[in-house]
């Protein structure tokens, strides 16, 4: 997405508690329909919002991208969980902003999201397609807090019956637990939480900006106890920080005890962008790793095939053990009624999640 308006002079009250960027600062490549907020509450200091009004909000995926899903929809870009390791931080490149710092604090809104939603659903060309959500940047992040945007986008796709995914690393998703209920009754729903490792101070040194693991760990088992299918999204595993046996059999075990549907091991990968910004950070934090992880990944984005095998195996087996997946939560039981109701033939096959996949392509750190 580019911006249609080259420069935009700000310096108005914006109303609302927000304020914008000051007399006579500029926006690099925003629209002239946006308007720049700040607040001064503590989750939001440091950081400024660009709510705009996108022209479209369910996007075709490209179909070289190797994904499991055809559809999308992203009501923010940018993310304040400040991953260190997110692959879409390039993505902020295209608005002329830099992919470290600024993606983290300069967060664009689409204020129309609810709205366009509804309206694509309707339209006569649009063929019911199972939507995936945060698979770039999550929906679920502390700007959805102030925003509410994915209430009225849940409340579309349940009045279209539209099969939907939603990977979050946020709690925020427990607030809209009662929507997801409702969708889950008329429609296929599935959900999946993102947590690659459960060691807590390397979560406070990679993910400073999200709940903690434990927490992503109490959403899952209270998506599953309400029977809203939730798997993980065991990523990214970080080589030589989170990768050990003993790390690893931690982790699962305790993805097990929410009850997940599946869990999906993803070893980092390191795009262009993302590349820059955790290796920046390793090397202040952990420079002796920094001659392991140029041989790991000096040749692409990805590490060794052999090594991701070898961790897959492992994530595999201790699913195995654990008992992962062996009994299916109530949510997945009654998914041959609800697509009933929503008009899906028996034995069709439901939506896809957003995370499992065979592929790091998959990979969103949200």
């Amino acid at each position: 997405m580019r911006w249609d308006g080259l420069r935009l002079d700000v310096g108005m009250n914006t109303g609302d508690g927000g304020r914008d960027g000051g007399q006579g600062e500029t926006t690099p490549l925003f629209a002239r329909s946006a308007v720049t907020r700040t607040f001064d509450t503590p989750e939001f200091r440091g950081v400024t919002f660009y709510e705009i009004h996108a022209r479209s909000i369910i996007n075709r995926v490209p179909s070289a991208s190797r994904v499991p899903f055809e559809w999308t929809i992203n009501p923010y870009r940018g993310c304040t969980h400040a991953c260190t390791y997110c692959f879409a931080r390039r993505t902020h490149e295209y608005l002329d902003l830099d992919s470290g710092r600024d993606f983290d604090s300069k967060i664009v809104v689409k204020v129309n999201a609810p709205d366009l939603v509804r309206k694509e659903l309707a339209a006569p060309r649009w063929g019911g397609h199972p939507i995936a959500m945060g698979t770039n940047v999550d929906c679920y992040q502390r700007a959805e807090g102030r925003y509410r945007l994915m209430p009225g986008i849940l409340e579309a796709l349940r009045d279209a019956r539209n099969p939907f995914s939603i990977l979050t690393k946020g709690s925020l998703i427990l607030r809209d637990l009662g929507l997801l209920a409702e969708a889950a009754e008329v429609t296929d729903v599935s959900t999946a939480v993102s947590i690659g490792f459960t060691d807590e101070s390397l979560w406070r040194a990679v993910e400073p900006g999200t709940p903690s693991p434990r927490k992503r760990l109490e959403v899952c088992a209270t998506l599953n106890e309400h029977g809203i299918p939730c798997g993980v999204l065991m990523a990214p595993i970080l080589p030589y920080l989170c990768d050990s046996p003993r790390a690893l059999e931690t982790t699962v075990r305790r993805i097990a005890e929410t009850g997940a549907t599946h869990v999906t091991p993803i070893v980092l990968h390191l795009r262009p962008g993302a590349r820059e910004w955790f290796m920046a950070w390793l090397s202040r934090e952990h420079p002796r790793l920094v001659p392991r992880y140029l041989e790991l990944y000096g040749r692409g984005a990805y590490a060794p095939k052999a090594y991701q095998e070898r961790i897959g195996q492992a994530v595999r087996a201790l699913a195995r053990e654990h008992g992962i997946g062996r009994s299916a939560p109530r949510g997945d039981r009654a998914a041959g009624a609800r697509g009933a109701r929503a008009g899906h033939r028996p034995g069709e096959p439901p939506a896809p999640r957003p995370a499992p996949a065979a592929t790091p392509e998959q990979l969103t750190l949200l």
